[in-house]
């Protein structure tokens, strides 16, 4: 029984324990309905965040991204083509985020040559927002970019970690451990093996430095699909905490390695993962969820039909329905977690913040299925 609902029944039920009448038979009636109600705080669900609106940052697709956005108005956001970063912005977003279930925002992160942090706009201004408490915030650090180098360069990248962000009390904690988010686990085995060190190196010296500063750890959640030697054992034995993925395109064997064609299709792909993933993984699942994919607003994707992908609110809704189905039947694995790709992916068609043609209507799905304080 949740808080709430011991909260408000327990009184009542004290009250007339004593009573074996109609009074106490309708009681109980009430409390097994309630009982059976799901609430958010059975499921913790949170959103990827694209810090790639603002004009003229270092590290963005353009120096002015909305550009090839405005070619695709249905795409055009509630607030309008927005300053990101600018502070009244967060507000309003962490203020939506907040009346339709979302629990934490991820951040993408990313960490350049010269050891320079950029695209950090969106995430200073979370940090000085007065509504941030009630969202949890955590990074998605985007590996892709050739980072790090050497060993001081990850090691300067996990102190600014530690300084400016595991500090805060928003941060979002597993088990009292900050939780940070690796976009491509194999990419990382990779860059380390390219200076001569593997993951569990890298991985063993962010928890070092982490203790250092007073942390019990770090929960490192690997960006993977269910290919079976990451999720067998390597995953486990490199130093990860869990898994999750920023977003799929393919399922993870034949025959569904193929990109996705429609939104069903893609549905259809990231179902497979979860059930492999509930097959064989050695470590938990952060059930990632997605609202589909159309990249053609940044040049379209190499297979054209993949660009299909984008869903419709109701498909949207049948996604989240699946998703919260597999993590009842695997609380064991998911800890009934999820995260949706994405809040704002305008470019890549992923995206659940409120648009001018489509209003509330993806962030009702997610308020409809997984419920809201």
């Amino acid at each position: 029984m949740s808080i709430l609902r011991q909260w408000f029944l327990g009184p009542i039920y004290r009250l007339y324990k004593c009573s074996n009448g109609p009074l106490l038979k309708m009681l109980l009636a009430l409390m097994m309905v309630t009982s059976s109600v799901t609430h958010a705080e059975d499921y913790q669900i949170g959103v990827f965040y694209f810090p790639g609106w603002k004009d003229n940052q270092v590290g963005a697709p353009s120096p002015l991204p909305w550009s090839p956005i405005k070619a695709f108005p249905e795409r055009e956001p509630a607030l309008g083509w927005y300053d990101e970063g600018a502070d009244d912005v967060m507000r309003q977003q962490l203020d939506w985020m907040q009346s339709y279930g979302i629990d934490f925002v991820v951040f993408d992160w990313y960490f350049v040559e010269g050891r320079k942090v950029v695209l950090e706009h969106a995430l200073a201004a979370y940090m000085r927002a007065p509504n941030r408490a009630r969202t949890k915030f955590s990074i998605l650090w985007a590996n892709h970019n050739g980072m790090p180098k050497s060993l001081l360069d990850w090691q300067t990248m996990v102190s600014y970690w530690v300084k400016y962000y595991f500090t805060r009390p928003e941060f979002l904690r597993i088990n009292g451990r900050p939780v940070v988010f690796v976009f491509s686990a194999d990419t990382l085995r990779k860059q380390a093996e390219s200076f001569g060190a593997t993951t569990k190196q890298l991985l063993d010296s962010a928890q070092a430095l982490a203790r250092a500063a007073g942390f019990s750890g770090i929960d490192f959640i690997a960006g993977t699909g269910a290919y079976m030697a990451m999720i067998d054992n390597y995953g486990k034995d490199a130093g990860y905490s869990a898994f999750s993925t920023y977003n799929y395109d393919q399922g993870p064997m034949a025959p569904l390695n193929t990109p996705s064609h429609s939104y069903t299709e893609l549905d259809q792909r990231y179902r497979a993962h979860w059930k492999r993933f509930a097959e064989r993984a050695s470590l938990p699942l952060i059930v990632p969820m997605t609202s589909g994919w159309d990249k053609r607003p940044w040049g379209g994707s190499k297979d054209p039909a993949h660009d299909n992908s984008l869903s419709t609110p109701d498909e949207f809704r049948i996604h989240l329905e699946a998703a919260k189905s597999f993590m009842d039947a695997n609380s064991a694995l998911t800890n009934r977690m999820g995260v949706i790709c994405c809040w704002n992916e305008f470019g890549e068609g992923s995206y659940i913040e409120p648009t001018k043609k489509d209003g509330f209507r993806y962030l009702e799905k997610v308020k409809k299925v997984f419920g809201t304080p």
